[in-house]
C-alpha cells in the first residue's frame, strides 16, 4: 500500500483529502505544520509527499527542502499560492508537482501517480509484504522504519526479495554467503543466519509469514 504524508495547515481540507487517499487504497499521514512534517518525514517511508507552502510553524518550501537534501522523495505543492514566481521557486528547491487550489480530487491522484512512477524508474525498491529494501542505498525499512542488518543478513534478504516467490534451495543460499565471505558456510551457520533475519522482519519469527520453510527443499519469500 502507498504511504502519503499529507502536510496541509486547513484541517477541514486535510481531512476530505485524507478520507479521499484512504479510499483509493493509500495509507496517509497528517501533519499540520513544519515541525510535525519534518518528525513524520524522519520516522517514516513516503512514496509521496502533498505540501503546502504556508503552514502554521513555518514553510513548506522548508520541509521540501530538508526532504530532498535527505533522499528523492516526491514531493507535489498544493497550494493557493499558484503565481509563477511560487511555482519557479517551489521547482528551483526539487519539487516534482505543483497543483493550486482549488483542485480536482482526480487531478491529484493522477499527478500522484505519475511522479511516483517517475521515481520508481530512477529508483526502485524491492517490497514484500511491510519489509522494503532500497537496493541502491543498502536500506531495508520494516513498517517504514529503517532496520539495521549485517551484511550477510543484508545479502540474504537482497537474494530472497529479488527471487520472490521462487523457492531457493538451502545450497543457493549458502553459495550467496559463500560468496560475499569466501568462507565455507555450514548447514548450522545458514540455519543461524535465516533465524537472525527472521527475528528481525518478521512479526512473529516462530510463525514466519515473508520468509517461509519449504520442508526438505528450502525456502521462500512469499509475498502475498
Amino acid at each position: 500500500m502507498p504511504k502519503v504524508l499529507l502536510v496541509e495547515d486547513d484541517e477541514q481540507l486535510a481531512k476530505f483529502l485524507m478520507r479521499f487517499l484512504n479510499s483509493e487504497g493509500y495509507a496517509t499521514d497528517y501533519a499540520g505544520g513544519q515541525k510535525d512534517a519534518l518528525r513524520l518525514f524522519g520516522e517514516n517511508v513516503y512514496d509521496c509527499i502533498l505540501l503546502d507552502i504556508s503552514l502554521k510553524d513555518g514553510s513548506g518550501y522548508s520541509v521540501c527542502a530538508a526532504v530532498k537534501a535527505e533522499n528523492d522523495t516526491p514531493v507535489i505543492f498544493i497550494t493557493a499560492s499558484a503565481d509563477e514566481a511560487c511555482t519557479v521557486a517551489g521547482f528551483e528547491i526539487g519539487a516534482d508537482d505543483y497543483i493550486g487550489k482549488p483542485f480536482g480530487t482526480r487531478e491529484l491522484l493522477a499527478r500522484m501517480k505519475n511522479v511516483m512512477r517517475r521515481h520508481q524508474r530512477t529508483s526502485p525498491l524491492l517490497q514484500c509484504r511491510n519489509v522494503s529494501v532500497d537496493p541502491i542505498r543498502g536500506i531495508v525499512y520494516k513498517n517504514g522504519a529503517e532496520l539495521t542488518l549485517s551484511a550477510l543478513e543484508y545479502r540474504l534478504l537482497l537474494v530472497f526479495f529479488s527471487n520472490k516467490n521462487q523457492l531457493l534451495s538451502r545450497d543457493r543460499l549458502a553459495e550467496e554467503l559463500w560468496s560475499l565471505t569466501k568462507e565455507f558456510v555450514s548447514d548450522n551457520t545458514l540455519s543461524v543466519y535465516i533465524r537472525r533475519l527472521r527475528e528481525k522482519i518478521e512479526n512473529d519469527p516462530q510463525q514466519p509469514e515473508i520468509i517461509i520453510t519449504v520442508r526438505g527443499l528450502g525456502y521462500k519469500a512469499v509475498d502475498a
